[in-house]
């Protein structure tokens, strides 16, 4: 049987919430040890991503405050995600159409874990994981 997306994905997610100061998601970001996080509205449902790339680009290197400028203003369009049933197949074509090195996967409405390419890696043939790594990278 394929395996899903909930199979193969990293669950125990942590949002940034839209109206947390860019400085308090900096600071998830390097407890948690990560590059990105999802940020996540008031209503719990899953609003963009945040990068450590989006806080030096788009805050610090335009001269913003980042204790004024709020997670939500980074977040940018309809993220893009994966249904937690989908198969790795649509995965890895979503990653690579998108070229996202990391994918929100949903349950219903609910944010329950992100498959990335390091997940993505340890799952699926060399040969996949070239063509996505390829995708991504051009």
């Amino acid at each position: 049987m394929a395996k899903k997306a909930r199979d193969v994905m990293s669950g125990g997610v942590e949002c940034a919430g839209e109206n947390e100061t860019v400085t308090e998601a900096a600071k998830k970001l390097a407890q948690l040890d990560v590059g990105s996080m999802p940020i996540c509205g008031e209503d719990d449902r899953l609003k963009g991503m945040i990068t450590d790339r989006d806080i030096v680009v788009e805050v610090l290197a335009t001269g913003k405050d980042p204790d004024s400028v709020k997670v939500g203003e980074l977040g940018d369009g309809k993220p893009v995600t994966i249904g937690a049933d989908d198969s790795i197949d649509e995965a890895l074509d979503t990653m690579a159409q998108h070229q996202v090195r990391r994918l929100p996967v949903i349950d219903g409405h609910d944010l329950i874990g992100i498959v990335s390419q390091a997940d993505i890696a340890r799952n699926v043939d060399e040969e996949q994981v070239g063509k996505l790594v390829e995708a991504i990278s051009a």
